[in-house]
């Protein structure tokens, strides 16, 4: 599938991709080795626009529908994975309940800051005994007056201890539970009662800061509810919904950019007195590599595209966030044997690629659970 997108589009797109590979491609090693975001990025970051790219323009954002924005990440993909995760749940799960739910009053209280870059966002769902299973929250929340007080524990939140506005899902009313029991909150991190945990260390993804947040009597104003009381959960879908497509388009930047590297190499590599390229087992692991990431691409694609329409796309999300990032595995997999020894050494970007894939089949829901949403819509239509 080639979808059209606007001159204006294209040249955001070609802006982005010279963004990602000469400017942060040029820190990459840095972040691997201090685990930290260096504040230039940040800032060039601020100044491209990257962090509204979701919010609309009244409120101080670029307003790019869901194929500008898949587009968008699709290029930010193509490098160091743990920098573009701090734009992507910014932009995607860590703003969108506010854009698409939230009340005006929220809307312009939060979102000009968030465009700027001056607040980040993160989404606040996964907890100890509810990762997969969100309809099986702990953390609670009571109505008292005109605030609600939260008691809880989330984990593995992505951008915790640099966020500065959270959308936390808590039980409102145990006997209805996912059915009208769920609410969804805007919980700022000066709110009495939040605390948030050590940084987590992490396998992949270095840069990107993970922790828990802890509520214990934390009080939140009723104001800041985000969409109805109780209708949490359904939020909870639609908002990880277009959040599974925005790391579909990553995936598929983070495979573009493989298959480059992948090729350069085998061209460069000589045995046996010619380049590697020359071998039909490594230009079968390439076929293979670029084949499925255009399919990836065009799954992607197709559910930004029906997003923008108004469509309901819990199923094509999934989809999409599914075999992308299955795609993304086979591909750093085939790239790092291709590279050989060299792509087992920390220094390549090889190396930190293969370790960032991993977690693409187990964050923002297990691929199981993608299968398992496919599968369930499939014979509700059939």
């Amino acid at each position: 599938m080639t979808v059209a997108i606007s001159d204006e589009l294209e040249q955001m797109k070609t802006m982005i991709k010279n963004f990602a590979d000469k400017d942060v491609d040029l820190y990459a090693q840095q972040i691997e080795d201090e685990d930290i975001l260096p504040q230039y990025l940040i800032e060039k970051a601020k100044e491209l626009g990257l962090f509204g790219i979701s919010i609309p323009e009244e409120y101080g954002g670029i307003g790019l529908n869901a194929v500008g924005k898949t587009t968008v990440l699709e290029q930010l993909g193509r490098t160091h994975n743990g920098f573009v995760s701090l734009i992507s749940a910014h932009t995607g799960i860590g703003s969108t309940g506010i854009v698409k739910m939230g009340s005006e009053h929220l809307k312009q209280k939060y979102l000009s800051d968030m465009a700027a870059g001056n607040k980040i966002g993160a989404f606040a769902l996964s907890e100890p005994g509810a990762g997969s299973d969100a309809t099986n929250l702990a953390t609670q929340a009571e109505r008292q007056g005109g605030s609600w007080i939260l008691n809880g524990t989330k984990h593995f939140i992505t951008n915790a201890p640099v966020a500065d506005v959270f959308t936390v899902f808590a039980l409102t009313d145990k006997e209805k539970g996912a059915k009208g029991g769920i609410t969804a909150f805007l919980v700022e991190k000066d709110f009495p009662g939040l605390t948030i945990g050590k940084k987590d260390k992490k396998m992949g993804l270095r840069g990107s800061a993970t922790a828990q947040l802890i509520f214990e009597d934390c009080v939140v104003p009723h104001e800041n509810v985000i969409g109805e009381v109780g209708m949490g959960y359904m939020n909870a879908l639609k908002i990880l919904g277009e959040g599974r497509v925005g790391l579909a388009s990553r995936a598929v930047g983070s495979c573009d950019k493989l298959i480059e590297l992948s090729a350069a190499y085998a061209k460069e590599r000589v045995q046996f007195g010619k380049p590697i390229a020359n071998n039909q087992a490594i230009q079968w692991m390439l076929a293979d590599m670029a084949t499925e990431t255009e399919a990836a691409r065009t799954l992607t694609m197709n559910a930004a595209e029906k997003i923008d329409e108004g469509k309901k796309v819990i199923k094509e999300a999934s989809m999409a966030k599914l075999f992308a990032s299955e795609v993304f595995n086979k591909v750093a997999d085939k790239a790092l044997q291709i590279h050989g020894g060299i792509g087992y050494i920390g220094e390549y970007a090889v190396e930190r690629f293969y370790r960032d894939a991993r977690i693409t089949k187990i964050y923002e829901g297990t691929n199981e659970i993608q299968r398992l949403i496919v599968a369930r819509k499939i014979l509700d239509e059939n």
